[in-house]
This record gives structure tokens, sequence and C-alpha cells, in this order.
């Protein structure tokens, strides 16, 4: 039964503003202390930091809501590589929460406070979490190639001295799948003499070509990522998980080591079309065969770590708030008092409603305009 998502999502703003404040003011003491002489100690550090606060929203999408995750891919990469390497990550974009479905394969596989992606600048001054995302070596950048070219390769050296394994992570086609959308990337096709997509937009690669060509010395393998929902179950957004409302994630997973790839820009390019021309014809099959594919299926399970994470934070910003209880009281019944309340709620929703609003607008891939003409 859905619950009023209204009444969920403000308590759980406050402990996720809360305990990312707290998370955020450890980040910045050891980003002044411990960074300038000990890099390694304060990445290892800071994956734990980021982890305790991602596993947060974790929680919503395996225990509020009760999300499942069911990952097709060969037991080799399963039980082998996964996890334990670096890896470039493609994906088709179909839902709201694709990035939280990575989140909770990263979690799943050791990955999650090391899990890094391309961002728009302006995201990096958002609380808690651009803070966080500026702390964890998330890429930022301006959407202006004379200044982002030196970001990008600034931000890839910096990757290849992270000392446990990573994930680094493109949405090729630069926006989220719509029909309209699809409609004009069966017009680009044509156009360009492509094969005419049906269950995906065409790739924008200039940004997955940089990606490869200068990271492929120190990251093993491209993870080829398909995500899809059973036609008969709903699509899940934040707004539906903060409702409590189930569904299944179906993800295929194909891991591409980085020394097949092609060693030129152009075979590079090629490479990524042919990927999404694949995945276009396996979305096609399950639409209409129901296999969505021959990969032996993995349970991911729902480990209790994002359960106990939430609870302890509970308690330790409910501590904190208790400690603090009399001289709140007497601070809510003054003028300043009922101010920093009203400012705290209002930072509250504005964070949140950026959430939410975020993941249900169809976004645009930073690398994608950085690289492309208009």
């Amino acid at each position: 039964m859905a619950i009023p998502a209204a009444l969920v999502v403000v308590p759980v703003g406050i402990l996720f503003i809360l305990s990312g404040f707290l998370v955020n003011l450890t980040q910045a003491i050891l980003f002044v202390l411990v960074r300038p002489f000990a890099k390694n100690l304060y990445r290892t550090i800071n994956k734990l930091l980021l982890e305790s606060l991602w596993l947060e929203v974790v929680w919503l999408f395996d225990w509020w809501a009760g999300i499942k995750v069911e990952l097709h891919t060969d037991s080799e990469t399963y039980n082998q590589f996964i996890g334990k390497e670096n890896a470039l990550l493609i994906c088709n974009h179909r839902s709201d929460i694709d990035w939280l479905v990575g989140w909770v394969l990263a979690q799943r596989t050791g990955c999650l406070g090391s899990t890094v992606a391309v961002m728009k600048k302006e995201l990096k001054y958002l609380p808690v979490i651009g803070w966080s995302m500026w702390f964890g070596d998330y890429i930022f950048l301006e959407r202006r190639w004379d200044k982002d070219e030196a970001t990008l390769n600034s931000s890839f050296g910096r990757l290849e001295e992270v000392s446990v394994p990573f994930w680094l992570a493109l949405f090729v086609e630069g926006t989220r799948f719509t029909k309209p959308k699809l409609v004009s990337a069966q017009e680009y096709a044509a156009s360009k003499g492509l094969p005419i997509p049906r269950n995906v937009l065409v790739p924008r690669t200039k940004g997955f070509v940089s990606a490869v060509t200068q990271t492929r010395k120190f990251v093993g393998a491209v993870y080829d990522f398909t995500f899809a929902v059973p036609k008969s179950q709903h699509s899940p957004t934040l707004w539906s998980m903060f409702q409590g409302i189930s569904s299944t994630v179906k993800v295929e997973l194909k891991r591409h080591p980085m020394e097949e790839l092609p060693e030129t820009a152009d075979g590079i390019a090629q490479w990524c079309r042919d990927q999404f021309v694949s995945k276009d014809a396996a979305l096609e099959r399950y639409g209409t065969t129901g296999v969505f594919s021959e990969q032996e299926m993995h349970d991911t399970g729902r480990p209790k770590i994002s359960l106990v994470v939430v609870i302890c934070w509970c308690c330790v910003v409910g501590l904190g708030m208790a400690m603090v209880g009399f001289s709140w009281w007497r601070l809510l019944s003054s003028r300043q008092g009922l101010l920093s309340g009203a400012l705290l709620l209002t930072l509250v929703t504005l964070v949140m409603h950026f959430l939410i609003s975020s993941s249900s607008q169809p976004p645009t891939d930073p690398i994608r305009e950085t690289l492309l003409p208009p």
C-alpha cells in the first residue's frame, strides 16, 4: 500500500541533511589536515564517509521501497572481476533512478564510496550532496571545452592515483530516454546513415572516446550495463520510493577488457555505437519475447549494512538533538529560534526538492555538451 510521500520526505530529509553536515565537516577537516600529507589515507577514510551517507539513499531503495535488482552476467565477471578492478561504466538511461541502481550495484561490490561521475559544475555548490561529491573527486565541468579539457585531464590523472577499485560512470546517450527524444534520435540516425534505434538513443561518443583514451592505462575494463523494468511493473522514481512502492529492475552486465577496445578515436567511437545497436536489439527482444538475457542471473540480495547505517545515524542525530534539547526548546521559544527552525526546514525542503525534481527531469551529459557542437 502506498504511503503519502510527504510524510516521509521531511524526516528522511532532516536525517540526511544533519548527517550530511557531519560528514561534510569531517571531510573538510581531513581535506586540510590529512590530504596534503597522506592522500591514500584521506581517500580511504573519505570512501567510508561517502558510503555512510550514500547508504541512506540505498536504504530507501532496499528497505523502504523494497526494490529488487536482478543482475545478469557471466560467472567469471561476477566472481572474479566486478568490484576488484577499475572500470568505466556505460549504460542506457531509461528510468529516473538509473544512477541509484548504479549506486546499489556499486554497494554490492564494494565500490560505492569510490564511484565517481561527470557532473555539471553548479551541482558542487549544493549543500551535502554537491559538497560530498566534490570531496569525493567527482568531475565537475563548465561545459566550455577551453576550460574543461584541462579539468578532465587533471581529473583522470587523479583517478590513476586511487589505490582502491573505482567506477567511472558515463551516460553516453546524454539524456534520459523519452518518446520525443527517440523521434529526434531516429531522425538524426536516418540523416547520418546509422541504424535506426527503437529502444535507446544514439550515443554521443566524443566524451566516451576521451575517457577511454585517457584512462585505458589504469582501467581494466568497460562495463556495459543494460537496464530494463518489466512492463507489468511501475518504473521506479524517487517519489514512488518515498511512497514505499516496490518494483524490479533488470540489469545485464557485459564486461569488455580494455585491451579489446580499438586504439583509434574513430574505432572507439564505432565500438560504442555498436554496443548500443546490440543493446537496442536486446531490449527489442525483451519487449517481444519476455527474455531479458541469456546470461546467468545473480541475486544481488538486500544487505543489512544500509539498515544498520541508518539506525546508527538516527541514534547519533537523535542523541545530538537530545543533548541540546533544552537549549533548543529555549531557542525555539525565541524569534531567533523560530527563524533557525524555519531555515532548517527550508533547506531540507530545497535539497529534497532538488533530488526529486532532478531525478525526474531529463538531464544532459556535461561531457557531451562540452565536446559536441550545438
